[in-house]
């Protein structure tokens, strides 16, 4: 996939989620529901919830102090810091805030959103900045407070979402460890999965109106997200290892969104990857956006499971309709 020269290495990594947790015996007091009907289905027993005091800017940042402590380096020598969410602290950008209190003095900083697929995107996005040589060393950070936009009153949605951050530092390198990737999006489905903006008219003089609102909570067409997820994400997974040059038998990790483990489980199967190399804490942090890959990632990496050199195939899906394919190897 590199044709400038420049490659580029995952050399740390980070995480962070609330201490408040909400298991499924909590939840079935609320709505109609109970720990094996939510387990069976989806294979979360409990999620992180940020209290009121809670931000996206406190959770990115604990990630990424962890993240830059991994890499060897100062938030002085980052050149970029990317994050991606859908659930900002500021509407006109979290990431700058991210960059003020890392001290992060050097960096630009902006956010991206592509929901679930942000992790991904964001990745593929920070590559091509350094394999033009624009920048050397860039935070990517993947954040969620879904918490804030949840129906609570609405079982199909409100069991499967939990808050979180993850973040990674990718740095140039003489060997290219991001192998190949595939990105796609598919706007005629956005419908399927929401969380839309609902304006009321308001008229501000006599003959001129403006619109005035909020964004309602969490919508989610269950059957129709998992059917796209079946079938779409196998696809992009294989096209990504194509350009690797790579079979599914290489991988050594499958890293997925983690949005139900029945997906996780399909997905695998298609591939023919074996469950043992499936990465998932879905259990215990339930669907956290754009945080879900790089928070799995780092448990896998400080408990000694990721290996350096070991060939990840990393695969984000969600709102838009997105969905994406990263292959890449853990560390220099």
């Amino acid at each position: 996939m590199n044709q400038l020269g420049v490659g580029i290495a995952i050399t740390g990594s980070g995480s962070a989620t609330p201490a408040v947790v909400l298991d499924n015996h909590q939840l079935s007091q609320m709505v109609e529901t109970s720990d094996e009907w939510i387990t069976t289905r989806t294979g979360i027993q409990q999620r992180h919830l940020a209290d009121s005091q809670g931000s996206v800017t406190a959770l990115a940042v604990e990630a990424s102090v962890g993240a830059i402590a991994m890499a060897g380096i100062t938030p002085k020598d980052l050149d970029l810091i990317i994050l991606a969410t859908s659930t900002p602290d500021d509407l006109f950008g979290t990431a700058t805030q991210i960059q003020a209190l890392l001290g992060a003095s050097r960096a630009v900083a902006f956010d991206m959103t592509a929901a679930c697929s942000g992790f991904v995107f964001g990745l593929v996005t920070a590559a091509q900045f350094i394999r033009t040589g624009a920048y050397k060393t860039v935070l990517l950070i993947g954040a969620d407070i879904l918490s804030r936009w949840v129906d609570w009153s609405d079982r199909g949605t409100c069991i499967l979402f939990g808050d979180g951050a993850g973040a990674v530092v990718m740095q140039a390198s003489e060997s290219d460890r991001l192998l190949g990737f595939e990105l796609r999006s598919d706007g005629t489905q956005s419908k399927c999965l929401q969380l839309p903006y609902k304006a009321q008219n308001k008229e501000i003089v006599n003959g001129i109106s403006t619109a005035q609102g909020t964004y309602h909570p969490i919508t989610m067409n269950g059957k129709e997200v998992y059917k796209f997820a079946v079938q779409k994400v196998p696809e992009v997974i294989e096209k990504a290892l194509f350009q690797a040059n790579i079979t599914a038998e290489q991988v050594d990790w499958l890293l997925l969104h983690q949005a139900n483990q029945r997906i996780l489980d399909a997905v695998a199967e298609r591939l023919t990857i074996p469950k043992h190399k499936v990465l998932s804490n879905l259990a215990r942090h339930g669907n956290t956006s754009a945080a879900s890959i790089p928070l799995v990632l780092d448990e896998g990496v400080r408990l000694g499971k990721i290996q350096p050199g070991d060939v990840i195939a990393a695969s984000g899906f969600g709102a838009g309709l997105t969905w994406g394919a990263a292959i890449f190897q853990w560390g220099m």
